[in-house]
């Protein structure tokens, strides 16, 4: 088992590639909740914007040399699973939608950082725990703290909180590579 996880942390970097990705998506997604739509609005436009989540992922895995699939790995589709997890909580967020589109966005926000903390087994990684409860516990706490005129805030701040957990991994695939 050890074994196998340690090829899809090298071949997969640790998921680099998706965090990347995910930090930029959360960047644009800030933006859009600046625009003077309403709460509504700029959720269904936050649920398109998400739709460039795969090909930008796609592109960054060419630049760092990821790998997606790890051919005769047993635990590879493992990593798809986890990920598809975060679907089964989508209609929470639907409803979140149509009767409270002001908490949208903390609740998407909440969704994306939990969906994370799998991956902490997946790929022995601290780091994906750590930050899921970041993700979460402080989108929930701007949420609370600011009102919903800025609550462009709570995208902003998981797209700085993902960012910064890019440069965790990117620091931990050096190590790891360093004492093999």
């Amino acid at each position: 088992m050890k074994e196998l996880k340690l090829e899809i942390q090298l071949q997969a970097k640790n998921g680099i590639d998706f965090i990347l990705s995910a930090g930029v998506l959360w960047l644009l997604i800030s933006y859009i909740w600046t625009l003077e739509y309403s709460s509504y609005n700029r959720s269904i436009l936050t649920f398109m914007i998400g739709a460039i989540l795969l090909p930008l992922a796609y592109g960054l895995s060419k630049i760092l040399k990821t790998n997606w699939k790890v051919k005769d790995n047993s635990l590879q589709p493992l990593g798809l699973w986890l990920n598809f997890a975060q679907l089964i909580y989508f209609p929470f967020l639907i409803f979140i939608l149509i009767k409270y589109p002001d908490y949208f966005i903390m609740t998407y926000a909440i969704i994306t950082g939990a969906h994370l903390f799998p991956y902490a087994w997946f790929y022995d990684e601290l780091g994906y725990a750590v930050w899921a409860i970041l993700i979460s516990l402080g989108s929930f706490l701007i949420t609370l703290k600011f009102e919903a005129e800025i609550i462009w805030v709570v995208p902003f701040y998981t797209s700085v909180m993902l960012l910064l957990f890019a440069s965790w991994i990117l620091i931990r695939i050096r190590i790891q590579k360093e004492r093999l």
